[in-house]
């Protein structure tokens, strides 16, 4: 059986370059689903706003960024 690694500190530049991407996925997804509500379309604006939703629920699951753990 394969036994799990230890967890390694991710590289800040990545686990930054993560975070805003995630963060443009979170903007882009309410974007969306405003927009797709505004025309009526409630498939695409719920799809959208659940999207938003697991987006945020990531977000708050990941831990602080290395800069804001150091400084507590």
């Amino acid at each position: 059986m394969h036994r799990l690694r230890e967890e390694q500190p991710m590289n800040p530049k990545l686990q930054q370059l993560g975070r805003f991407g995630l963060r443009a996925l979170r903007i882009a997804a309410s974007t969306a689903s405003i927009i797709e509500l505004l025309r009526n379309d409630w498939t695409g604006g719920i799809s959208a706003g659940v999207a938003w939703l697991v987006f945020v629920l990531v977000e708050r699951r990941l831990p602080p960024p290395a800069a804001e753990a150091s400084e507590t």
